[in-house]
């Protein structure tokens, strides 16, 4: 797998929602992709449980930089186009992580199954994302 270190700079998260969640991206490569926020208060929805929405995202950014990875040397980017989250068990406190498979690589599309697990290993949601190839805007 590539290092992290080694992304295209244009990758930099600074104060997009990856950043202001605290998503981190802990290894990435062309059929895996491996990534974790820390549960805070800022990813909780009001009942003390991480959001919904933070499922999704992480899965999608993950998936999305993964396939960037791989495709942005032939001028191209890579946005989500199709996100679908279960939930299974609910995270209250420690570390999401997700842990991403790619599924099926086209030319237009790929497909990832992302795994969110709690700090005991245990499967707490699973997602499945279609992420869109498209031109690099001029």
């Amino acid at each position: 797998m590539q290092a992290v270190q080694d992304l295209p700079t244009v990758l930099d998260v600074g104060l997009t929602l990856d950043g202001v969640l605290g998503f981190e991206l802990l290894d990435v490569g062309d059929e895996h992709a491996r990534g974790r926020v820390a549960v805070e208060d800022r990813v909780r929805q009001p009942f003390g449980l991480v959001h919904g929405g933070v499922y999704a995202a992480l899965a999608e950014s993950i998936a999305s930089i993964a396939t960037f990875r791989a495709v942005h040397r032939d001028g191209m980017i890579a946005m989500g186009s199709s996100n679908q989250t279960s939930f299974l068990r609910p995270i209250t406190s420690g570390t999401v992580h997700a842990d991403a498979r790619r599924r099926h690589r086209g030319r237009t599309s790929w497909m990832w199954d992302v795994d969110f697990s709690d700090d005991e290993g245990r499967l707490c949601a699973t997602t499945r994302i279609a992420i869109a190839v498209r031109p690099a805007p001029s």
